[in-house]
Parts: structure tokens; sequence; C-alpha cells
């Protein structure tokens, strides 16, 4: 397959005019081609730190590694390169069984990129199991700090009540990447967290200490101390004035996320959470209380929320979705090279499809 004269963009920026032939799944080559008004934008799908579950699966129910890859393919069908699968509190054998499976699943698809763990290190439960939620010891820290060497890339939420700024930057010195989410924590405590070595913040505004003008809690602290700060762009988790305040105050620094569920890329009318029913309702998933429980967006549907929200065109906005989680995981840009997979978007005028590694998809923006 080639496609000729269209514009690249990647995380080195805009190459306009190139050919890009793609060959079993793969990028095959990258070449000068002839520029032209208008072209078609091709770019790096977009890669989601924040994926609970999809194909009618949550990752802490999967049995095997055939079971991860499952959701990854929902979202590749959906227009997501890549995922870190997300595990929110839950025992230490589920725990475990979830490090197992993405380490093995990974082998199979770079789709895999690693695994986030959302708590039990937390202490603000929102739709997680309060019952699991604990300190953070000497044990979870050995583990975590193992786990990082056995699934690739490890992002672990937790509040800084549930841990010290030691174990903090113990974990950051082995590789994983901290963030800090469900939490009360005060302004100052967060700051201090930062400066342990904490690199981000959680579902900003979702299950934290608000943005007071005498007490800026989390908030204030992600957007003035964060390198990264992922956010829910569903309209739901975060109204639009909000999401417009943190865009300006710290507009490098927004990481769109899914927090997609088991419902993602079905047209399931609901799931069971740990034994909760979780209802689908109106592009909002919550438990029977109303607590929201995860989002039912796509990660691509986000971004285009993001660029409607701002009177950007897409193709502006869909780096924060493919170069900044990559960069945050990485250090690196992502850059569309011979050899990596093809998993790509292409955008013509308001037409957008996503090329999963085996076929093109009309996608929703």
């Amino acid at each position: 397959m080639k496609l000729e004269g269209v514009d690249i963009l990647d995380g080195a920026g805009m190459r306009r005019g190139m050919d890009l032939e793609i060959a079993e799944g793969r990028i095959a080559r990258l070449s000068p081609g002839t520029a032209r008004d208008h072209a078609p934008v091709v770019c790096p799908a977009p890669i989601d730190l924040q994926v609970n579950g999809g194909g009618g699966r949550m990752l802490g129910d999967c049995e095997g590694p055939g079971d991860v890859l499952d959701i990854l393919a929902a979202h590749l069908r959906l227009g997501t390169a890549a995922i870190l699968p997300t595990l929110i509190s839950d025992t230490a054998t589920a725990t475990e069984t979830a490090v197992h499976l993405v380490a093995t699943a990974r082998q199979a698809d770079p789709g895999i990129l690693g695994l986030h763990l959302e708590g039990p290190h937390i202490a603000v439960p929102g739709a997680h199991d309060p019952a699991t939620l604990r300190d953070m010891g000497d044990a979870d820290l050995a583990f975590l700090i193992d786990a990082r060497a056995r699934v690739g890339h490890l992002l672990v939420t937790l509040a800084p009540e549930r841990v010290t700024p030691q174990q903090i930057a113990a974990l950051t010195e082995a590789g994983v990447v901290v963030s800090l989410g469900h939490t009360a924590c005060s302004y100052e405590a967060a700051v201090a967290a930062f400066a342990a070595g904490a690199r981000m913040a959680t579902h900003l505004f979702n299950a934290m200490s608000g943005l007071h003008h005498r007490a800026p809690g989390l908030v204030g602290a992600a957007l003035t101390h964060a390198e990264a700060w992922g956010v829910i762009p569903d309209g739901h988790h975060v109204a639009d004035a909000a999401l417009k305040i943190a865009l300006a105050a710290h507009p490098g620094g927004a990481i769109p996320v899914s927090d997609a569920m088991a419902v993602a890329g079905t047209d399931a009318a609901g799931f069971s959470l740990a034994g909760r029913q979780v209802l689908r309702h109106e592009g909002r998933l919550t438990l029977t209380d109303g607590t929201l429980a995860g989002a039912d967006i796509s990660l691509l549907e986000g971004l285009g929320h993001i660029a409607r929200l701002t009177a950007r065109p897409l193709a502006e906005v869909l780096p924060m979705g493919f170069d900044r989680p990559h960069r945050l995981l990485t250090g690196r840009a992502n850059v569309l090279t011979a050899g990596a997979p093809a998993r790509l978007l292409h955008l013509d005028g308001d037409a957008v499809e996503g090329f999963d590694g085996h076929a093109w998809h009309v996608l929703h923006a």
C-alpha cells in the first residue's frame, strides 16, 4: 500500500509532500514526494495511558494474555495505537496476575506498552473498592520495582497520604512513572511529592483536592509543578470551562486519556465492576448511586472534544495524544520511521480514518 504526496505529522513536526509505503503492517518506506495544497495528513495514532478495559473485558477480569490483547484490539479499532492496560485498586493476588498477563502480552504486540496500576496506595476511593486501599509497605515497594522490570513501562497512581517521599524517590529511580491521584492531600504535600520524583497527576480534577484560592490542592500543584497531567475530556468528568482553564495554565502538560472500561468498542448497556453494576447511558458510565465509573469515549473522540472546545484543527491537537505520552514514557519524540508498526491516522478534511496494522477504519473524532 502506498500513500503519495501526504503531509506527515509526528513528534518531529510536519513533513510536507511525503510518500509512505506500508507492507505487512509496518512502515516500509518514507520518502520525499510531491507537495500539494490541502494534502491529507498522516500521523501516529494516539497512545492511551489509562485503559481499564474494552471489547467486553476489564483488565482485572482477564484470565490469559489473549484477553489483554483483546482489550488492545478493541482500542485499535477505535483509532488508538497503543495502551497502558490499567488495573484499579485490587488485591495483591489480582495485581500480580495483571503484571504477569501484561508482561506476557507485550511480547506478542508492541501496542501493550506496559501497565498502569491505579492504586491500591490511594486515599480517595471514587469508584474503587475502599476495602482494597492501603499504605505502601516495604514489600509493596519491592514488588513495584520488580514489576517495572517485567512489564516495560509502569505508571503508578498513588496518594501522598499513603506513601513517603523516600518511596516515591525509590520508584522514580527504578524507572517507574509516579502519578498523584485519588488524594485529598494539601498543595504543600503534593509539591513535596513532585519534588521527590512524581511526574504526573491522574485524571486532573477528579478524585483529588481541588483548587481553592487559599488551598490550591493537588489541582494547583499539578498545574504549577507537574511535568504532565492526565485528563478525561468527555465533557462529564471535567466541565469544559475547567478544562480550558487547565489548558491555559499548563498547556504543555495535558495528556488526554480515555479511562475506558469494558464497554469500549461494544454496544453493551453496562458491565460489572467488583460485583457492582455500572450503567451506560448517554455517554456516561456510573455506579447505581451516580458515581462516575470510568468514561465512555475513545481517546480519539476525547481529542476531538478538545479540538472543538479550543476551536483548533484536529491536527493541531493530536500531538498531545501521540507525542506527549510517548515522551513521558520514553523521553523521546514519537517519530514515524521505516520498520515501525503502521498504526496511523489519516486526516482528509473532516474525514478521519485509522489504520490498525491490517485495515483502514472510518473513525469519529
